[in-house]
Parts: C-alpha cells; structure tokens; sequence
C-alpha cells in the first residue's frame, strides 16, 4: 500500500514522504494511529504542507526530548529482576523496561521506542548506559540491576564490598609467588639428588681409607 507519512516513524520515513508499505502495517499501525494516511489524490497534493508540519513537529520533539536529556542525564535508576545464582538473569533489561523507568522519574510518557541502548542487559550489577533518546540526542544513565527481593542500596553496598577480578588476581599471584619462594626448584632436587648419590656411592675401599 501507498501512503503518505503524516508524521516522522523512525527508520521508516519523514513526515511528509509518500512510500509503500505492507498492508498489514499500514492498516494495523501506521493508519490506526495517524502517522499516514493513504495516498489518494488529496493527500497527495497536500504533501508540501504534510512536510511543512512534519518540520515543525520534529523541531517541536527535537525540544522536547533535549529536555527530557537534562533530566535524565545523570540519574541512578534500580531494576529488580529475577536472577540465579551466578547473576545471570531469567530474561534482560530492554529499552522498554528503561522507558518505564524513565517515565516514572519524569512523569513523562516516554515512547519505548524512542529508547535506544546498546544491547539487552543481562546480568545483575551496576550499568553505565549511554541512551539515545532521539537522533542527536543521548542521555547518560546509572543502572543498578538487583535481584528480586533485594534492596537496592544494600545490594549496590554488598558489591562495593566485593574485590574486584583485578585484586583477586593479585592476591592469587602474591600466592602463587611465596609458594614458588618456599618450594625448592627442580634445579635445587636434582643437586641434591645427586649429591647424596654421590656419597652412597662411595667405594670400600674409599670407606676403609676414611
């Protein structure tokens, strides 16, 4: 089906532009919910002015969602899910789970679709995410996966208590040097070895002379 977009759809088209699309998403969403409309002959000659409101709607978002940035950027959100033992969660945090949460902390109904993060979440912990919240317009949130039935803040209180990978491994190589220092080295066995060979080996004749 034809249509002229009525509004700008992310990574379809530009308000204004006519394209085809599938029948089932014209007439299921973009239609449904006034994003385009057939293109008949009327709406076709109303494309200049479909543009120019197209223009002045993404200058009007584009405001919107540098706004929205100021009040997120910076902000430490918490999400509790289910998880096993080894941190891995039953499922991920996904831009639609990050949308609530920004919704809820700026009371602002925020499109899951807007939302862009790298790639699904799929441990517990503490995350540094970098959100696209509309093209040219990024956003730098503090995210605290914990498990379900745990406090947030003890949770992050448990991990900061927690050694690191790096001072573990410190600790096993500190270890593994004093065993080295206190185990005789291969070198060190096979003289001594070799020396106490050499004084059982000692003829009768040597041992009548001593």
């Amino acid at each position: 089906m034809k249509v002229v977009f009525l509004k700008d759809v992310q990574g379809v088209a530009n308000g204004g532009d006519v394209k085809e699309v599938k029948n089932g998403f014209a007439r299921n969403y973009l239609i449904p919910q006034n994003l385009a409309t057939p293109a008949t002959k009327d709406s076709l000659r109303r494309i200049e002015k479909l543009g120019k409101q197209a223009d002045e709607q993404r200058l009007k978002t584009l405001a919107d969602m540098k706004e929205l940035a100021e009040q997120v950027d910076g902000a430490k959100l918490s999400v509790e899910m289910r998880a096993g033992a080894s941190g891995r969660l039953y499922g991920s945090v996904t831009n639609t789970i990050v949308a609530d949460k920004i919704s809820d902390l700026t009371d602002r109904n925020v499109d899951r679709r807007t939302i862009t993060i790298p790639e699904p979440i799929r441990t517990v912990g503490k995350h540094e995410l970098n959100v696209r919240l509309y093209p040219g317009v990024t956003a730098s949130i503090d995210l605290t996966v914990h498990p379900t039935g745990t406090d947030p803040e003890e949770f992050i209180a448990q991990l900061s208590n927690q050694p690191d990978d790096s001072e573990e491994e410190v600790l096993v190589a500190d270890e593994t040097a004093v065993s080295e220092l206190e185990s005789p080295t291969v070198d060190q066995q096979v003289t001594d070895a070799s020396g106490s060979n050499e004084s059982s080996d000692d003829s009768p004749e040597d041992q009548s002379s001593k």
